[in-house]
């Protein structure tokens, strides 16, 4: 057993991003400027987006791209059951009703049929919010063709998914047949972190639309006023929110793109690990990889056959962190939580495939910071487990 504790997604910060940052404290500028500015424009050819707009969170990117599509009172918004609950909060926030729909029990991600059949029974669907779960994008091809045929503006919730592809497409690509947003999180346990924010990507349209919401509403930036060329004058043309990233997050993001390529191989590299050494257990299963993409790899969030184990998921845990290891679960199904029980009288069999994959998922940890042996010491404390509490 391993001595010390092992985080299960410490963020990877280097002498790159430390100088970014110095470099931004050293300038005149510290809040949304010039370096906010490289990096969406960075991040927007990297995912091949017409245009890109960062913002204080993911969640931030979601509840500005409702509110620029002019999703409000009593549209219908479809999203997963099995995600985090920032992605249906903003749903509400903007007055909608969120439809949740369950998920696919392979990939975990929203179940196109279940789409279906969901969208035949709603009154007002007016936008599909899908995520992408744990990196392994959705069946975009699927679901960007119900949208068209029942005239869905489509938000994908990519927290997870830098530098996800599907197909030949990286996700961020909103191009095609029908109106799109993605709404990426660079939280601190991301694949790419700026401690906190988001980056939103779509049309130019949408974006500049995003833009006036995403600061008060003004007519034109902070950081353009203030300098030598700029004007003091702005107009409020909109009763906007105060979800602006800085310069300091900004940097922090250029230098993570640039390492990006890298980390994601290591991201990749542990995962397959991972697969080799539990691929002979049968007491777990291992994450679905579907041809045709290119997973991010943000979690590998390995479930648990309990009817081949004596003990639960919640004991597991407790005995990873016995044996000093670290651990998660991604997520606790919305309609558990107890708002959105009690407010939509959901019970826990509502979405069986959610409720009965969440009761046995534990996440690993992955990230580019794990050395080889820390690799080693997550497969024995697994391995170990089970072969103590196999039935």
């Amino acid at each position: 057993m391993r001595d010390a504790f092992l985080p299960f997604s410490p963020p990877a910060i280097g002498e790159d991003e430390i100088d970014e940052v110095l470099d931004t404290l050293r300038s005149n500028w510290i809040t949304t400027g010039p370096k906010v500015a490289a990096f969406e424009e960075e991040l927007r050819a990297y995912v091949r987006a017409p245009a890109a707009l960062a913002l204080s969170s993911g969640t931030a990117a979601m509840h500005v791209a409702l509110t620029a599509f002019g999703i409000g009172q009593n549209d219908e918004v479809l999203t997963s059951a099995l995600t985090f609950c920032s992605g249906v909060h903003v749903i509400e926030q903007v007055g909608a009703k969120p439809v949740l729909v369950d998920v696919d029990a392979t990939t975990l991600n929203i179940d196109p049929e279940a789409v279906e059949r969901a969208l035949n029974g709603s009154e007002r669907p007016r936008a599909l919010l899908p995520v992408h779960y744990g990196g392994h994008p959705c069946d975009m091809d699927r679901l960007i063709e119900l949208a068209i045929s029942h005239g869905l503006i489509v938000i994908e919730d990519a927290a997870h998914a830098l530098p996800a592809r599907f197909g030949d497409r990286p996700i961020g690509d909103v191009s095609g047949d029908v109106r799109r947003a993605v709404c990426f999180s660079f939280y601190a346990t991301k694949n790419l972190t700026t401690a906190e924010g988001g980056m939103l990507t779509g049309d130019q349209e949408l974006i500049e639309e995003a833009r006036l919401w995403s600061l008060h509403g003004m007519s034109r930036d902070a950081w353009k006023r203030y300098e030598s060329h700029g004007s003091w004058f702005y107009e409020v043309v909109r009763p906007g929110f105060k979800y602006n990233m800085s310069d300091i997050q900004g940097a922090l993001g250029l230098a993570q793109l640039r390492r990006l390529p890298a980390m994601h191989a290591r991201r990749a590299e542990v995962a397959h690990r991972y697969d080799e050494a539990f691929s002979s257990l049968e007491e777990v299963q291992l994450p679905a990889r579907s041809p045709g993409i290119q997973h991010a790899w943000h979690l590998y969030a390995l479930r648990l056959n309990l009817e081949q184990l004596a003990i639960d998921r919640d004991r597991f845990i407790d005995e990873l962190r016995a044996r000093n290891i670290g651990s998660s679960v991604h997520f606790i199904p919305v309609h558990l939580h107890p708002y959105y029980r009690d407010k939509y009288g959901f019970s826990p069999e509502d979405f069986p495939v959610a409720y009965n994959e969440y009761r046995r998922l534990v996440s690993l940890p992955l990230h580019p910071g794990l050395g080889n042996q820390d690799v080693d010491d997550v497969i024995e404390a697994v391995s170990d487990i089970v072969e103590h509490h196999r039935r």
